[in-house]
């Protein structure tokens, strides 16, 4: 009696041991970024995901392991959106909150389950092919599903970011085609080791009858050779791309000033909070000025306060006096409804030119299925007006040529770039506050900066209101960041630059050519298949 039991204990574990094995590397995956930054576990994390989808190809249950893995990723690398709770300061009571925040890290963890299931179905349906195809369609179809996702708003965990900031020579494949290029290095990598593992289990038995034990081991090792030959070689073309000289002519120079408020959010509401922010962007204005700066940026939402109101404040009262370009987080009017904006204002203290955030943050800016949720958060900013979007394709004008704006959540959509950067934007302007999560939540919004100035080519200068701020160069390369929950003041001298990467001129051309090919490659196999067997017929 006790041996049955313990038999189907046995049984038990046996089964749920998928379950685990998919879980915990999608853990893995999730542990690259930060605040653990493990990046080069993205290489090898995919790979019991891969084994087990092929090799449970014949089994009832080949989806729910590949399900656990994205909620394994997605829940770990966007664990930082529970940092939103409490929102008390709001006006939302406790519980509700706590709710609020559980709903959408688990929506967005179960969104990512459910595109990692999508995949895991066309790679089933793929078991009886030759490895080499399935390598080929894993990673178009990997490829494919994360440029659908980022179509939409709720967007940020893509592979390709699990690489930067550590690991830049590999980020500058990015300049090729984007994030995805990244995305197909590693989806690639992982599958050539996964199908040298799946067939060497294949041939096992093989390996002990066959008198000619080298055979198998060099079948094998086609495979693994193949991936650390692919590891290498993508790794030589970042490098060569990383090693380029960066052209800075003086006429070119620019230098860009930095303010981090360090104002709370739970201060936003109230007159302290406001006074507070005048004094701290007015007195880091004329300090940046003093300096012989050209300009000075703000962070998202600097001056809480409409536009009709800005030319009434000490923030601009001191850019007439001291003549020097602003650039001012505030909000925009737009009827009845208000944008979160970015305005230049040029020396004589002159609005000329407004950029208005396009990609809105679901819940904390908008709120989707507003007829139920709405009931419960009116909205989540300290205005009383109806929150609407920029439009997708503005260009941002300044005094010092055409800027690349970006207002936080942005950052995470590199398409946003790409088209500013291909309508001649010369500089990245990064404006954001992360200041509702902890600092792991604002280290990834500046690992996705690095790769949009990487993927454009471009200087970067990023004002947050409470960290981290920083400068980067188009190699991605941090020349200053600073610090978590301080107010600080920086100067650096970033450089215009008019180039244009492969990536700036045609897209994502790479995800379109891997779908195509390897639906191609699909078809003639297929094709040949039945053609013989016609022939085996006659």
């Amino acid at each position: 009696m006790q041996k049955k039991q313990n038999k189907k204990q046995g049984e038990r574990l046996i089964a749920l041991l998928p379950y685990l094995i998919a879980f915990a590397s999608g853990i893995l995956m999730g542990l690259t970024v930060a605040p653990v930054g493990a990046w080069f576990l993205a290489w090898i994390a995919i790979v019991p995901l891969w084994v087990l989808v092929v090799t449970s190809a014949k089994s009832k249950n080949q989806y729910p392991p590949a399900f656990l893995w994205g909620i394994g990723f997605h829940g770990v690398a966007l664990f930082w959106i529970t940092g939103i709770h409490p929102m008390t300061w709001l006006g939302v009571p406790w519980l509700p909150s706590l709710a609020i925040t559980l709903f959408c890290w688990g929506f967005i963890s179960v969104l990512g389950g459910v595109f990692l299931t999508i995949w895991a179905a066309v790679m089933v349906r793929l078991a009886g092919q030759k490895p080499w195809l399935r390598i080929l369609i894993g990673t178009a179809v990997w490829c494919g599903l994360e440029s659908l996702w980022s179509a939409g708003p709720l967007w940020w965990s893509s592979l390709a970011y699990t690489q930067s900031p550590h690991n830049l020579v590999i980020v500058h494949l990015g300049q090729l085609s984007g994030p995805n290029t990244v995305t197909a290095a590693i989806v690639a990598v992982n599958g050539l080791i996964a199908e040298g593992w799946t067939n060497r289990r294949g041939t096992e038995g093989a390996e002990r009858i066959s008198s000619v034990s080298s055979a198998p081991l060099r079948f094998v090792n086609k495979y693994l050779t193949t991936a650390a030959g692919l590891l290498i070689a993508l790794h030589l073309i970042g490098f060569i791309l990383y090693s380029r000289p960066i052209a800075q002519p003086p006429e070119a120079a620019l230098k860009v000033g930095i303010i981090q408020g360090n104002i709370p959010n739970r201060l936003l509401r109230s007159s302290e909070g406001f006074r507070r922010a005048q004094e701290n962007y007015t007195s880091g204005y004329i300090n940046l000025a003093n300096q012989g700066v050209d300009a000075v940026l703000t962070p998202e939402g600097a001056l809480p306060i409409f536009q009709r109101n800005l030319l009434e404040t000490a923030l601009v009262a001191a850019v007439k006096e001291k003549g020097v370009v602003a650039w001012i987080g505030a909000f925009g009017e737009r009827g009845d409804s208000y944008t979160i904006s970015l305005f230049t204002f040029n020396s004589k203290g002159e609005i000329v030119s407004r950029y208005d955030k396009s990609k809105l943050v679901p819940l904390g800016e908008y709120i989707p299925f507003e007829g139920i949720l709405g009931k419960i958060v009116q909205r989540l900013s300290p205005l009383d007006a109806h929150q609407v979007a920029g439009s997708a394709n503005q260009l941002f004008d300044t005094p010092f040529g055409r800027a690349i704006a970006s207002i936080c959540y942005e950052s995470a959509f590199p398409e946003q770039f790409r088209r500013q950067a291909a309508a001649g934007g010369q500089f990245i302007l990064s404006s954001s506050n992360d200041a509702h999560y902890t600092a792991s939540m604002p280290f990834q919004h500046h690992a996705q900066d690095i790769m949009r100035a990487i993927e454009s080519d471009r200087w970067s200068a990023r004002a947050t209101n409470t960290g981290y701020s920083a400068f980067v160069d188009p190699h991605g390369r941090t020349l200053w960041m600073s610090g978590y929950n301080t107010y600080e003041t920086h100067a650096e001298t970033i450089y215009r630059r008019q180039t244009q990467t492969l990536y700036v001129r045609w897209g994502d051309w790479l995800t379109p050519l891997l779908l195509i090919s390897s639906g191609g490659a699909w078809l003639v196999i297929c094709g040949i298949k039945k053609l013989n067997t016609i022939e085996l017929v006659l």
